[in-house]
């Protein structure tokens, strides 16, 4: 019952936004939304989601994981059904600001609860894979059955489908999980000015990368972000440092363990959206294909991610966790290297850069997180589950952010337009080499650095 519930959260995370994907022209006919409503219509959920996942994570470790994942439940339950009286862009940009409330509550308690269940490493990479399996089969069948529901029913029908989704995981966790006890929580004051200074960090964070991309790297506004959140940052850990209750105690990320995890994590983040970038362009753009040729050009990543999770186990089991989130990593790296240096060579690179990446992220998904809270005091779970889940989306939107760059730069003219001359697809090709490249060296310093984290002695956390 505990794992239905918590795969249902992690279902709704992975099927929501696929999904949403698949309406967006949709809702731009029907919805009369210009191309800046729509880019907020998907991008405020990730903006929102991502900037209060550590804020929330330290409330839960506070006054309970499992009531602050039933609150947002709820709260994500009452923000489909007001699909139904969206009318306008504005409106939807609303529902979907709140559904981004309810995953910051509920995403990170998933691998926290998750982790809680069982005291036996092995056990727990179990969980997590049976968890990460159902979500990733949400986002493999959604975009399919999305299209289905659109051809016969109206747009809002794909979002209510987050109603019984959060129906069946709050019934699982209020009955399959214990209410927190007062050992795994921590009574300290919530620093409000640390999760303020934390939340708009990451906002600019996610935010800079989007604007780099649509205005370019010659306006102003994406620096001016991208300096609020330099900025904010550097308050931020000034905070933390000087803070008696921090929202977040740093010294905690020295832990080999956490630190490690965090460097894998996003080196697979990076990895993962800076491949999925540049083959989209590469299939659809450069190549000529269509869109439903390029998804099958998709399908070996797709194929990886589902069926991989029979895999995870035997693997970590013979190779140990720290092992196999090093490997794990490294093949994330070597797949991004093959496309950057390949893949203007024909398909078969992209597709085994595409099998290398995936195969990669399905097994460091699983234990880098395992490997941070293993690293954690008891009571401090769910904040390191949102650190994972934070850094995972920070990555994400760096390497969109480092491949539009490039691409811009290097590119002249438009890159949607119809027809290339000549210059423009050699253009092309050096851009997404030079983007690839730089992606493959800020992915293999971050697994380096992670790797020379492991090897530094271990203290076991406490539950201060």
């Amino acid at each position: 019952m505990a794992l239905a519930g918590l795969s249902a959260v992690f279902l709704f995370e992975m099927l929501d936004n696929s999904v949403l994907d698949v309406a967006l022209p949709t809702i731009g006919r029907q919805a009369h939304a210009s191309t800046t409503a729509l880019q907020w219509v998907a991008g405020v959920y990730a903006v929102v989601f991502g900037g209060l996942m550590l804020a929330f994570g330290a409330v839960a470790d506070r006054f309970g994981r499992r009531r602050v994942m039933l609150v947002g439940l709820v709260l994500l339950g009452v923000a489909s059904l007001a699909t139904v009286c969206v009318t306008t862009p504005g409106q939807l940009v609303a529902v979907r600001a709140v559904t981004g409330v309810a995953a910051a509550m509920t995403t990170p308690g998933s691998m926290a609860l998750a982790f809680r269940l069982f005291d036996e490493d092995g056990l727990r990479v179990r969980a997590t894979t049976l968890i990460s399996t159902v979500g990733l089969a949400g986002l493999a069948v959604g975009p399919t059955a999305g299209g289905f529901v659109l051809a016969v029913a109206p747009w809002q029908v794909l979002l209510l489908v987050n109603v019984p989704v959060a129906a069946l995981a709050f019934l699982g966790i209020r009955r399959g999980i214990a209410p927190d006890g007062a050992a795994e929580l921590h009574r300290d004051p919530v620093d409000v000015a640390g999760a303020v200074l934390g939340t708009a960090t990451i906002v600019a964070a996610l935010l800079a990368p989007t604007l780099f991309v649509d205005r370019g790297a010659g306006a102003w506004a994406p620096w001016t972000v991208l300096a609020a959140g330099v900025a904010g940052a550097v308050l931020f850990v000034l905070r933390e440092r000087s803070a008696r209750h921090p929202l977040l105690d740093l010294r905690l990320l020295a832990a080999p363990l956490v630190s490690t995890g965090l460097a894998f994590k996003a080196a697979a983040g990076l990895a993962t959206a800076g491949l999925g970038y540049l083959v989209t362009l590469r299939l659809q753009l450069d190549w000529g294909w269509s869109s439903g040729q390029a998804a099958l050009g998709m399908l070996p990543q797709v194929v990886v991610l589902v069926a991989g999770g029979a895999f995870v186990r035997p693997f970590v089991e013979r190779a140990g966790l720290e092992r196999a989130a090093l490997l794990s990593a490294s093949a994330v790296v070597a797949g991004l290297a093959v496309h950057s240096l390949l893949g203007g060579y024909g398909y078969g690179w992209v597709a085994l850069a595409l099998v290398l990446v995936a195969s990669g992220m399905r097994v460091v998904g699983v234990v880098a997180g395992v490997n941070v809270l293993r690293g954690l005091p008891e009571n401090r779970t769910t904040t390191g589950a949102a650190l994972v889940d934070t850094a995972s989306e920070v990555s994400s939107g760096a390497a969109v952010a480092v491949a539009g760059t490039v691409l811009a730069a290097l590119f002249t003219g438009s890159v949607a337009d119809a027809h290339w001359s000549a210059r423009q697809t050699a253009e092309f090709h050096r851009a997404t080499t030079v983007a690839g490249l730089a992606l493959t060296v800020l992915a293999a310093a971050l697994v380096a650095w992670g790797f020379a984290r492991a090897r530094a002695p271990r203290a076991t956390p406490g539950n201060g």
